[in-house]
């Protein structure tokens, strides 16, 4: 399967594509220039010589195109990027991984869109594609070190419960990373706004944290 991520040049989308593409997945890394997008791809894979990682950089149009598509755009561009490409979104399943974070001091504080979420401006913005929401918890750095196994709990929120179990199997195809249910978008909000948590926990502890549910079979 072919997965595009759209402003995937940052570190967290290009990270989450490399380690898509070494466990088997066609990925593009979108970008508004295509040229910049073969860039980040060919310093990303000269680091990896030895694999065959399926691994293109092209422009978020084209990204767009793929079955399955991922957001990492800064947080106040997912929904007007998202409506820009709604007839080519339309009828798929996307990925919303942002998070609404501003700066204040030494902390992040979360930001609460009009709808709550990024993922519920996303879902208004494209009605006719199945938005999920996911990755929010994940360190960007860590996600690029495909040398290291990450471990943590990908809490996953949709509207419709074949886009949560669709999100989940791509997650869970990633060596120690589970997907969890944590049902329709409205649970969106909490679930993002708690990465300004992380964060913190980050700088004070300097460390690079994520998150793991207990009690669960």
């Amino acid at each position: 399967m072919k997965i595009g991520i759209v402003g995937g040049t940052g570190p967290a989308g290009t990270g989450l594509g490399l380690r898509l593409s070494s466990v088997g997945y066609d990925v593009d890394i979108g970008s508004r220039s295509s040229g910049r997008a073969a860039e980040v791809v060919e310093d990303t894979l000269e680091k990896w010589p030895d694999n065959n990682y399926v691994l293109r950089g092209v422009s978020n149009e084209e990204a767009a195109r793929a079955e399955t598509v991922v957001l990492a755009t800064p947080w106040d561009s997912c929904a007007p990027t998202a409506k820009a490409f709604r007839e080519l979104l339309k009828g798929k399943l996307v990925i919303c991984m942002a998070n609404a974070l501003a700066r204040v001091g030494n902390e992040f504080h979360a930001l609460y869109p009009p709808r709550g979420s990024i993922a519920a401006d996303v879902q208004a913005a494209i009605p006719l594609s199945r938005v999920s929401m996911a990755f929010q918890h994940l360190p960007a750095k860590e996600l690029g070190e495909i040398e290291n196994n990450m471990e943590g709990d990908v809490l996953v929120c949709a509207d419709e419960q074949e886009s949560i179990a669709r999100t989940i199997e791509i997650v869970e195809k990633m060596p120690n990373l589970r997907g969890l249910d944590c049902g329709s978008l409205a649970n969106a909000a909490p679930v993002e706004a708690f990465t300004a948590v992380l964060l913190q926990l980050n700088r004070l502890y300097k460390t690079r944290s994520s998150v793991r549910i207990t009690g669960l079979e």
